[in-house]
Protein backbone atom coordinates (compact mmCIF):
# COMPACT_ATOMS: atom_id res chain seq x y z
CA UNK A 1 0.00 0.00 0.00
CA UNK A 2 1.67 3.04 -0.93
CA UNK A 3 -0.86 6.35 -1.72
CA UNK A 4 -3.97 7.83 -0.90
CA UNK A 5 -5.69 6.94 -3.87
CA UNK A 6 -8.93 5.28 -5.69
CA UNK A 7 -9.44 3.56 -9.04
CA UNK A 8 -12.79 1.80 -9.24
CA UNK A 9 -12.53 -1.46 -10.21
CA UNK A 10 -14.33 -1.61 -13.35
CA UNK A 11 -13.54 -4.85 -15.13
CA UNK A 12 -16.54 -6.44 -13.37
CA UNK A 13 -18.69 -4.59 -15.95
CA UNK A 14 -17.68 -6.00 -18.94
CA UNK A 15 -19.87 -9.82 -19.60
CA UNK A 16 -18.42 -11.68 -22.18
CA UNK A 17 -21.50 -14.44 -21.79
CA UNK A 18 -23.74 -13.11 -24.38
CA UNK A 19 -21.42 -12.41 -27.14
CA UNK A 20 -21.58 -14.28 -29.91
CA UNK A 21 -19.02 -16.16 -32.36
CA UNK A 22 -17.52 -15.41 -35.20
CA UNK A 23 -14.85 -16.54 -37.05
CA UNK A 24 -11.84 -14.22 -38.09
CA UNK A 25 -8.08 -14.68 -39.07
CA UNK A 26 -6.06 -15.30 -36.88
CA UNK A 27 -2.60 -12.73 -37.52
CA UNK A 28 -0.02 -14.53 -36.53
CA UNK A 29 -0.83 -18.03 -38.10
CA UNK A 30 -3.04 -17.20 -41.02
CA UNK A 31 -6.08 -19.66 -40.23
CA UNK A 32 -9.90 -18.75 -40.02
CA UNK A 33 -10.57 -19.73 -36.33
CA UNK A 34 -13.67 -19.42 -34.36
CA UNK A 35 -13.75 -16.33 -31.94
CA UNK A 36 -15.82 -14.98 -29.57
CA UNK A 37 -14.89 -11.91 -28.78
CA UNK A 38 -13.88 -8.90 -31.44
CA UNK A 39 -10.91 -6.67 -31.34
CA UNK A 40 -12.60 -3.65 -29.51
CA UNK A 41 -13.91 -6.01 -26.90
CA UNK A 42 -10.74 -7.44 -26.07
CA UNK A 43 -9.28 -3.54 -26.26
CA UNK A 44 -11.84 -2.27 -23.94
CA UNK A 45 -11.28 -5.23 -21.28
CA UNK A 46 -7.75 -4.82 -21.54
CA UNK A 47 -7.97 -1.05 -20.88
CA UNK A 48 -9.76 -1.63 -17.84
CA UNK A 49 -7.47 -4.47 -16.72
CA UNK A 50 -4.60 -2.10 -17.24
CA UNK A 51 -6.46 0.59 -14.89
CA UNK A 52 -6.48 -2.30 -12.12
CA UNK A 53 -3.25 -3.39 -12.73
CA UNK A 54 -1.74 0.13 -11.89
CA UNK A 55 -3.81 0.65 -8.97
CA UNK A 56 -3.46 -2.53 -7.34
CA UNK A 57 0.10 -3.58 -8.15
CA UNK A 58 1.44 -0.14 -8.93
CA UNK A 59 3.91 0.72 -11.64
CA UNK A 60 8.14 1.42 -11.01
CA UNK A 61 8.72 4.99 -10.37
CA UNK A 62 11.26 5.81 -12.34
CA UNK A 63 10.68 8.31 -15.27
CA UNK A 64 13.79 7.44 -17.61
CA UNK A 65 13.45 3.28 -16.89
CA UNK A 66 9.71 3.54 -18.10
CA UNK A 67 10.79 5.46 -20.81
CA UNK A 68 13.21 3.16 -21.94
CA UNK A 69 11.17 0.41 -21.77
CA UNK A 70 8.37 2.04 -23.77
CA UNK A 71 10.92 2.96 -26.10
CA UNK A 72 11.88 -0.59 -26.87
CA UNK A 73 8.66 -2.29 -27.09
CA UNK A 74 7.64 0.43 -29.14
CA UNK A 75 10.68 -0.42 -31.62
CA UNK A 76 9.55 -4.42 -31.04
CA UNK A 77 5.67 -3.62 -32.37
CA UNK A 78 6.43 -2.45 -34.98
CA UNK A 79 7.08 -5.78 -36.04
CA UNK A 80 4.43 -7.09 -35.03
CA UNK A 81 2.00 -9.18 -37.05
CA UNK A 82 -1.32 -7.78 -35.17
CA UNK A 83 -1.81 -4.12 -36.28
CA UNK A 84 -5.31 -3.43 -34.65
CA UNK A 85 -4.49 -3.05 -31.26
CA UNK A 86 -2.19 0.20 -29.60
CA UNK A 87 0.75 -1.94 -27.41
CA UNK A 88 1.79 0.08 -24.75
CA UNK A 89 4.57 -1.22 -22.32
CA UNK A 90 5.51 -0.27 -18.95
CA UNK A 91 7.14 -1.78 -15.90
CA UNK A 92 5.14 -3.12 -12.79
CA UNK A 93 6.01 -3.18 -9.20
CA UNK A 94 6.09 -6.75 -8.98
CA UNK A 95 9.61 -8.03 -7.00
CA UNK A 96 9.62 -11.42 -8.69
CA UNK A 97 10.16 -12.10 -12.02
CA UNK A 98 7.52 -12.15 -14.45
CA UNK A 99 5.95 -10.58 -17.38
CA UNK A 100 2.78 -10.55 -18.81
CA UNK A 101 0.37 -9.05 -21.92
CA UNK A 102 -3.06 -8.00 -21.15
CA UNK A 103 -6.07 -8.29 -23.62
CA UNK A 104 -5.63 -4.92 -26.07
CA UNK A 105 -1.97 -4.94 -25.79
CA UNK A 106 -1.00 -3.47 -22.47
CA UNK A 107 2.54 -5.39 -21.99
CA UNK A 108 4.69 -5.17 -18.51
CA UNK A 109 7.51 -6.43 -17.16
CA UNK A 110 8.51 -6.71 -13.27
CA UNK A 111 10.96 -4.74 -11.78
CA UNK A 112 12.07 -8.33 -10.70
CA UNK A 113 12.85 -9.19 -14.59
CA UNK A 114 14.71 -6.17 -14.75
CA UNK A 115 16.82 -7.05 -12.14
CA UNK A 116 17.98 -10.71 -13.59
CA UNK A 117 18.06 -9.44 -17.24
CA UNK A 118 21.25 -8.69 -18.46
CA UNK A 119 21.14 -6.95 -22.16
CA UNK A 120 18.67 -5.17 -24.35
CA UNK A 121 18.63 -7.71 -26.25
CA UNK A 122 17.31 -10.17 -23.51
CA UNK A 123 14.55 -7.79 -22.58
CA UNK A 124 13.47 -7.48 -26.15
CA UNK A 125 13.07 -11.50 -26.18
CA UNK A 126 11.09 -11.34 -23.52
CA UNK A 127 8.85 -8.64 -24.54
CA UNK A 128 8.45 -10.08 -28.17
CA UNK A 129 7.60 -13.15 -26.07
CA UNK A 130 4.56 -11.21 -25.09
CA UNK A 131 3.79 -9.35 -28.22
CA UNK A 132 3.60 -12.55 -29.18
CA UNK A 133 0.72 -13.57 -27.13
CA UNK A 134 -1.40 -10.31 -27.95
CA UNK A 135 -0.84 -11.27 -31.86
CA UNK A 136 -1.49 -14.50 -31.57
CA UNK A 137 -4.69 -13.55 -29.71
CA UNK A 138 -4.93 -15.89 -26.88
CA UNK A 139 -6.54 -13.99 -24.38
CA UNK A 140 -9.22 -14.50 -26.59
CA UNK A 141 -8.85 -18.02 -27.54
CA UNK A 142 -8.96 -19.16 -23.78
CA UNK A 143 -11.96 -17.47 -23.32
CA UNK A 144 -13.87 -18.78 -26.17
CA UNK A 145 -13.05 -22.35 -25.50
CA UNK A 146 -14.08 -21.67 -22.31
CA UNK A 147 -17.12 -20.60 -24.02
CA UNK A 148 -16.86 -16.85 -23.14
CA UNK A 149 -17.45 -17.25 -19.16
CA UNK A 150 -18.04 -13.36 -18.35
CA UNK A 151 -15.20 -11.49 -17.05
CA UNK A 152 -17.95 -10.29 -14.32
CA UNK A 153 -18.35 -14.04 -13.29
CA UNK A 154 -14.61 -14.87 -13.17
CA UNK A 155 -13.76 -11.72 -10.76
CA UNK A 156 -17.00 -12.58 -8.46
CA UNK A 157 -15.99 -11.55 -4.65
CA UNK A 158 -16.67 -12.19 -1.44
CA UNK A 159 -17.12 -7.78 -1.08
CA UNK A 160 -19.92 -8.66 -3.11
CA UNK A 161 -21.39 -11.81 -2.23
CA UNK A 162 -21.22 -10.25 1.50
CA UNK A 163 -22.88 -6.46 0.57
CA UNK A 164 -25.04 -7.44 -2.52
CA UNK A 165 -23.12 -6.49 -5.71
CA UNK A 166 -23.85 -3.29 -7.58
CA UNK A 167 -22.09 0.15 -6.16
CA UNK A 168 -21.29 -1.62 -2.74
CA UNK A 169 -19.02 -4.45 -4.67
CA UNK A 170 -17.61 -1.68 -6.27
CA UNK A 171 -16.77 0.59 -3.31
CA UNK A 172 -16.01 -2.26 -1.25
CA UNK A 173 -13.54 -4.47 -3.78
CA UNK A 174 -11.82 -7.27 -2.84
CA UNK A 175 -7.78 -6.60 -3.69
CA UNK A 176 -5.73 -8.88 -5.80
CA UNK A 177 -8.81 -8.92 -8.48
CA UNK A 178 -6.35 -8.72 -11.39
CA UNK A 179 -4.41 -11.49 -10.08
CA UNK A 180 -7.67 -14.00 -10.03
CA UNK A 181 -9.05 -12.85 -13.36
CA UNK A 182 -7.94 -15.06 -15.45
CA UNK A 183 -6.57 -11.91 -17.20
CA UNK A 184 -2.75 -12.70 -15.69
CA UNK A 185 -2.27 -15.97 -16.13
CA UNK A 186 -0.46 -19.00 -17.51
CA UNK A 187 -1.10 -20.33 -21.01
CA UNK A 188 -0.90 -23.42 -22.40
CA UNK A 189 2.20 -25.12 -23.70
CA UNK A 190 1.23 -24.69 -27.36
CA UNK A 191 0.54 -20.98 -26.81
CA UNK A 192 3.81 -20.83 -24.80
CA UNK A 193 5.72 -22.07 -28.03
CA UNK A 194 3.91 -20.32 -30.43
CA UNK A 195 5.23 -16.80 -28.58
CA UNK A 196 8.03 -18.06 -28.34
CA UNK A 197 8.29 -18.38 -31.97
CA UNK A 198 6.92 -14.86 -33.37
CA UNK A 199 8.81 -13.29 -29.90
CA UNK A 200 12.24 -14.55 -31.82
CA UNK A 201 10.67 -13.49 -35.19
CA UNK A 202 10.10 -9.97 -33.87
CA UNK A 203 13.39 -9.59 -32.15
CA UNK A 204 15.18 -10.45 -34.99
CA UNK A 205 13.56 -8.47 -37.23
CA UNK A 206 13.78 -5.46 -35.29
CA UNK A 207 17.64 -6.22 -35.45
CA UNK A 208 18.08 -7.88 -31.82
CA UNK A 209 19.68 -11.23 -30.84
CA UNK A 210 16.75 -14.16 -31.36
CA UNK A 211 18.98 -16.23 -29.05
CA UNK A 212 19.22 -14.13 -26.07
CA UNK A 213 15.45 -15.38 -24.99
CA UNK A 214 17.13 -18.56 -24.12
CA UNK A 215 20.26 -17.35 -22.10
CA UNK A 216 16.99 -15.38 -20.52
CA UNK A 217 14.98 -18.15 -19.88
CA UNK A 218 18.20 -19.95 -18.53
CA UNK A 219 18.31 -17.94 -15.85
CA UNK A 220 14.86 -17.57 -14.92
CA UNK A 221 15.24 -20.93 -14.84
CA UNK A 222 17.87 -20.75 -12.46
CA UNK A 223 16.77 -17.93 -10.04
CA UNK A 224 13.43 -19.96 -9.95
CA UNK A 225 15.33 -23.50 -8.65
CA UNK A 226 17.68 -21.51 -6.72
CA UNK A 227 15.98 -21.72 -3.22
CA UNK A 228 14.92 -24.97 -3.29
CA UNK A 229 16.82 -26.85 -5.64
CA UNK A 230 13.91 -27.86 -7.89
CA UNK A 231 11.45 -26.20 -9.99
CA UNK A 232 8.64 -24.51 -8.77
CA UNK A 233 4.91 -24.86 -9.89
CA UNK A 234 3.62 -22.23 -12.44
CA UNK A 235 2.10 -19.69 -10.75
CA UNK A 236 0.78 -16.07 -11.53
CA UNK A 237 3.98 -14.48 -10.73
CA UNK A 238 5.97 -17.30 -12.83
CA UNK A 239 3.61 -17.55 -15.51
CA UNK A 240 6.52 -18.03 -18.12
CA UNK A 241 8.11 -21.24 -16.79
CA UNK A 242 11.78 -22.21 -18.31
CA UNK A 243 12.53 -25.27 -19.29
CA UNK A 244 15.13 -27.22 -21.02
CA UNK A 245 12.94 -28.06 -24.01
CA UNK A 246 12.11 -23.97 -24.35
CA UNK A 247 15.77 -23.30 -24.34
CA UNK A 248 16.54 -26.17 -26.87
CA UNK A 249 13.72 -25.19 -29.07
CA UNK A 250 14.61 -21.04 -29.29
CA UNK A 251 18.24 -21.57 -29.08
CA UNK A 252 17.71 -24.15 -32.54
CA UNK A 253 15.05 -21.75 -34.22
CA UNK A 254 17.54 -18.45 -33.93
CA UNK A 255 20.09 -20.13 -35.63
CA UNK A 256 17.62 -19.89 -38.83
CA UNK A 257 17.05 -16.43 -37.95
CA UNK A 258 18.93 -13.54 -39.09
CA UNK A 259 18.98 -10.33 -37.11
CA UNK A 260 18.18 -7.22 -39.02
CA UNK A 261 20.66 -4.16 -38.81
CA UNK A 262 19.74 -1.54 -36.18
CA UNK A 263 21.42 0.55 -33.19
CA UNK A 264 20.30 -0.35 -29.84
CA UNK A 265 19.49 1.86 -27.47
CA UNK A 266 21.79 0.40 -24.98
CA UNK A 267 25.33 0.26 -27.06
CA UNK A 268 26.81 -2.30 -24.44
CA UNK A 269 26.17 -4.32 -21.16
CA UNK A 270 27.13 -1.47 -18.83
CA UNK A 271 24.60 0.94 -20.66
CA UNK A 272 21.53 -1.42 -20.10
CA UNK A 273 22.99 -2.00 -16.65
CA UNK A 274 23.29 1.72 -15.95
CA UNK A 275 19.37 1.74 -16.68
CA UNK A 276 18.88 -0.96 -14.20
CA UNK A 277 21.03 1.40 -11.35
CA UNK A 278 19.05 1.64 -7.99
CA UNK A 279 16.38 -0.61 -8.80
CA UNK A 280 14.24 -1.63 -5.45
CA UNK A 281 15.05 -5.47 -5.42
CA UNK A 282 12.53 -7.56 -3.12
CA UNK A 283 9.96 -5.62 -1.40
CA UNK A 284 9.89 -2.19 -1.84
CA UNK A 285 9.23 -0.38 1.67
CA UNK A 286 8.07 2.35 -0.23
CA UNK A 287 4.75 0.24 -0.56
CA UNK A 288 5.10 -0.86 3.23
CA UNK A 289 6.49 -4.12 4.67
CA UNK A 290 5.11 -7.19 6.44
CA UNK A 291 7.04 -8.58 9.61
CA UNK A 292 4.77 -11.57 10.29
CA UNK A 293 1.50 -10.62 10.14
CA UNK A 294 2.41 -6.94 10.94
CA UNK A 295 2.19 -4.45 8.46
CA UNK A 296 4.32 -1.03 8.68
CA UNK A 297 3.94 1.77 6.20
CA UNK A 298 7.13 4.02 6.78
CA UNK A 299 5.97 6.38 4.38
CA UNK A 300 2.34 7.23 5.69
CA UNK A 301 3.63 6.02 9.54
CA UNK A 302 1.00 3.22 11.00
CA UNK A 303 1.30 -0.45 11.74
CA UNK A 304 -1.40 -2.71 11.67
CA UNK A 305 -1.86 -6.32 12.36
CA UNK A 306 -3.51 -8.87 11.07
CA UNK A 307 -5.48 -12.21 12.02
CA UNK A 308 -2.66 -15.30 12.23
CA UNK A 309 -2.93 -17.69 9.56
CA UNK A 310 -4.98 -15.16 7.10
CA UNK A 311 -3.29 -14.80 3.36
CA UNK A 312 -1.71 -11.62 3.50
CA UNK A 313 -1.67 -8.94 0.39
CA UNK A 314 -0.04 -5.69 -0.26
CA UNK A 315 -1.60 -4.08 -3.46
CA UNK A 316 -0.26 -0.54 -4.94
CA UNK A 317 -3.54 0.98 -2.90
CA UNK A 318 -4.75 -1.36 -0.46
CA UNK A 319 -3.34 -4.35 2.22
CA UNK A 320 -5.29 -6.67 4.01
CA UNK A 321 -5.85 -10.50 4.49
CA UNK A 322 -8.18 -12.83 3.69
CA UNK A 323 -9.29 -15.87 6.05
CA UNK A 324 -7.85 -19.56 4.84
CA UNK A 325 -11.12 -20.77 3.80
CA UNK A 326 -12.13 -17.75 2.26
CA UNK A 327 -15.20 -17.09 4.20
CA UNK A 328 -13.79 -13.53 5.05
CA UNK A 329 -11.00 -10.65 4.65
CA UNK A 330 -10.20 -7.52 6.39
CA UNK A 331 -9.14 -4.42 4.18
CA UNK A 332 -7.01 -1.60 4.97
CA UNK A 333 -6.86 1.62 2.47
CA UNK A 334 -6.92 5.67 2.08
CA UNK A 335 -10.58 6.66 1.51
CA UNK A 336 -9.83 10.67 1.35
CA UNK A 337 -7.31 13.15 2.58
CA UNK A 338 -8.54 15.00 6.06
CA UNK A 339 -11.84 15.49 6.84
CA UNK A 340 -14.18 14.31 10.17
CA UNK A 341 -14.50 10.26 10.55
CA UNK A 342 -18.11 10.30 10.42
CA UNK A 343 -18.61 12.65 7.79
CA UNK A 344 -16.36 10.22 5.82
CA UNK A 345 -18.33 7.63 7.11
CA UNK A 346 -21.78 9.08 5.59
CA UNK A 347 -19.75 9.73 2.51
CA UNK A 348 -19.41 6.23 1.50
CA UNK A 349 -22.72 4.60 2.62
CA UNK A 350 -24.00 7.39 0.14
CA UNK A 351 -21.78 6.48 -2.68
CA UNK A 352 -21.71 2.82 -1.80
CA UNK A 353 -25.85 2.90 -1.39
CA UNK A 354 -24.89 0.97 2.34
CA UNK A 355 -27.58 0.95 4.90
CA UNK A 356 -25.10 1.21 7.80
CA UNK A 357 -26.30 0.16 11.67
CA UNK A 358 -24.88 0.67 15.10
CA UNK A 359 -22.76 3.79 14.45
CA UNK A 360 -21.19 4.79 16.86
CA UNK A 361 -17.43 7.12 18.25
CA UNK A 362 -14.72 4.82 18.82
CA UNK A 363 -11.43 5.26 19.73
CA UNK A 364 -8.63 3.11 17.97
CA UNK A 365 -4.92 3.34 18.79
CA UNK A 366 -5.37 6.66 20.79
CA UNK A 367 -7.06 7.95 17.37
CA UNK A 368 -10.40 9.06 16.78
CA UNK A 369 -12.42 6.49 14.89
CA UNK A 370 -16.44 5.89 13.62
CA UNK A 371 -17.41 2.45 13.67
CA UNK A 372 -20.28 1.28 11.81
CA UNK A 373 -21.89 -2.00 10.27
CA UNK A 374 -24.06 -3.47 6.88
CA UNK A 375 -25.69 -6.33 6.83
CA UNK A 376 -26.93 -7.95 3.21
CA UNK A 377 -29.96 -9.03 2.35
CA UNK A 378 -28.36 -12.72 2.16
CA UNK A 379 -26.81 -11.73 6.11
CA UNK A 380 -23.51 -11.67 5.28
CA UNK A 381 -21.98 -8.74 7.66
CA UNK A 382 -19.49 -5.99 6.77
CA UNK A 383 -17.55 -4.18 9.47
CA UNK A 384 -16.64 -0.93 8.74
CA UNK A 385 -13.99 1.46 10.58
CA UNK A 386 -13.07 5.13 9.88
CA UNK A 387 -9.76 6.44 11.63
CA UNK A 388 -8.51 9.78 11.03
CA UNK A 389 -4.50 10.20 11.25
CA UNK A 390 -2.12 12.33 9.87
CA UNK A 391 -4.20 14.45 8.13
CA UNK A 392 -5.72 11.12 6.25
CA UNK A 393 -9.56 9.01 7.04
CA UNK A 394 -8.41 5.06 6.77
CA UNK A 395 -11.21 3.07 6.36
CA UNK A 396 -10.41 -0.90 7.61
CA UNK A 397 -13.40 -3.13 6.23
CA UNK A 398 -14.04 -6.49 7.99
CA UNK A 399 -16.16 -8.94 5.23
CA UNK A 400 -17.28 -12.07 6.69
CA UNK A 401 -20.10 -14.29 4.94
CA UNK A 402 -22.99 -15.13 7.39
CA UNK A 403 -22.26 -18.32 8.60
CA UNK A 404 -18.88 -17.46 9.49
CA UNK A 405 -19.22 -14.37 11.09
CA UNK A 406 -19.44 -14.98 14.58
CA UNK A 407 -16.29 -17.27 14.63
CA UNK A 408 -14.26 -14.45 12.83
CA UNK A 409 -15.84 -11.38 14.36
CA UNK A 410 -12.62 -11.17 17.13
CA UNK A 411 -10.35 -11.35 14.43
CA UNK A 412 -12.03 -8.54 12.33
CA UNK A 413 -12.64 -6.08 15.44
CA UNK A 414 -8.85 -6.64 16.52
CA UNK A 415 -7.26 -5.93 13.16
CA UNK A 416 -9.05 -2.80 13.35
CA UNK A 417 -8.50 -1.78 16.72
CA UNK A 418 -4.88 -2.43 16.18
CA UNK A 419 -4.31 0.39 13.54
CA UNK A 420 -2.09 2.28 15.35
CA UNK A 421 1.30 5.36 14.56
CA UNK A 422 4.42 3.59 13.99
CA UNK A 423 7.33 3.45 16.52
CA UNK A 424 10.74 5.32 16.07
CA UNK A 425 12.05 1.68 16.63
CA UNK A 426 10.02 -0.05 14.08
CA UNK A 427 10.50 2.09 11.21
CA UNK A 428 14.32 1.98 12.57
CA UNK A 429 14.46 -1.23 11.69
CA UNK A 430 12.74 -1.33 7.78
CA UNK A 431 16.01 -1.66 5.39
CA UNK A 432 15.89 -1.62 1.46
CA UNK A 433 17.70 -3.26 -0.44
CA UNK A 434 18.30 -2.17 -4.11
CA UNK A 435 20.85 -3.14 -6.90
CA UNK A 436 23.84 -1.53 -7.96
CA UNK A 437 26.16 -1.61 -10.81
CA UNK A 438 29.70 -2.16 -9.77
CA UNK A 439 32.98 -2.71 -11.91
CA UNK A 440 34.71 -5.41 -11.35
CA UNK A 441 38.77 -5.93 -11.01
CA UNK A 442 40.68 -8.03 -13.58
CA UNK A 443 40.51 -11.68 -12.09
CA UNK A 444 38.41 -10.96 -9.24
CA UNK A 445 36.09 -13.87 -8.00
CA UNK A 446 32.56 -13.31 -6.72
CA UNK A 447 33.59 -13.69 -3.18
CA UNK A 448 36.11 -11.10 -3.56
CA UNK A 449 34.02 -8.61 -5.50
CA UNK A 450 30.95 -9.38 -3.22
CA UNK A 451 33.12 -8.56 0.20
CA UNK A 452 34.74 -5.50 -1.84
CA UNK A 453 31.57 -4.09 -2.87
CA UNK A 454 29.13 -5.20 0.44
CA UNK A 455 27.28 -7.23 -1.54
CA UNK A 456 24.14 -8.51 0.49
CA UNK A 457 23.51 -11.42 -2.58
CA UNK A 458 25.56 -14.56 -1.96
CA UNK A 459 27.92 -15.59 -5.03
CA UNK A 460 25.30 -17.96 -6.13
CA UNK A 461 22.91 -14.90 -6.27
CA UNK A 462 25.45 -12.76 -7.86
CA UNK A 463 25.82 -15.42 -10.33
CA UNK A 464 22.46 -16.06 -11.48
CA UNK A 465 21.53 -12.59 -11.52
CA UNK A 466 24.64 -12.00 -14.05
CA UNK A 467 24.30 -14.75 -15.75
CA UNK A 468 27.68 -16.35 -14.81
CA UNK A 469 29.47 -19.36 -13.20
CA UNK A 470 30.11 -19.88 -9.89
CA UNK A 471 33.86 -19.74 -10.50
CA UNK A 472 33.92 -16.80 -12.84
CA UNK A 473 37.04 -14.56 -12.80
CA UNK A 474 35.97 -11.13 -14.29
CA UNK A 475 37.99 -9.42 -16.86
CA UNK A 476 38.99 -5.48 -15.94
CA UNK A 477 35.87 -3.25 -15.79
CA UNK A 478 33.51 -5.83 -16.04
CA UNK A 479 29.54 -4.52 -14.74
CA UNK A 480 28.31 -6.22 -12.49
CA UNK A 481 24.64 -6.29 -10.61
CA UNK A 482 25.15 -6.11 -7.07
CA UNK A 483 22.72 -5.63 -4.25
CA UNK A 484 23.37 -3.06 -1.55
CA UNK A 485 21.06 -2.76 1.65
CA UNK A 486 20.81 -0.06 4.56
CA UNK A 487 18.15 1.99 6.78
CA UNK A 488 14.98 2.65 4.59
CA UNK A 489 15.53 6.45 3.80
CA UNK A 490 11.94 7.22 3.04
CA UNK A 491 10.20 7.93 -0.78
CA UNK A 492 12.49 8.97 -3.30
Amino acid sequence: MKSVRRVPIVVAAIALAAIGCATTTNPVTGQRELQGMTTREEIAIGQRAAEQVASEMGLVERPALRTYVRELGQRLAQFSPRRDVPFTFDVVQMAEPNAFALPGGHVYVSRGLLAIANSEDELAGVIGHEIGHVAARHFAQRQTRSQAVGIATVLGTLAAAALGGGQAAQAVNQFGQVAGSGLITSYGRDQERQADEVGQRIAAAAGYDPAAIGDFLETLGRETTRETGRARQPSFFDSHPSTPERVRNTRTRATRLRPAPHHPIAASRRAFLDRLDGLALGADPAQGVFQDRRFLQPDMGFAIDFPVGWRTVNAADAVGAQHPEGVALVKLQAQQPQGDVRDAADRFAAQAELTLEQAASIRVGGLPAWRAYSRASNGNIAQFTWVAFRGTIYRIDGIAKAQAYASVRDDLDRAARSFRALTARERAGIRERTLRVVAARAQETLVALGRRTGNVWTPKQTAIANGVGLDVRFPAGFAVKIAQERPYRGAR
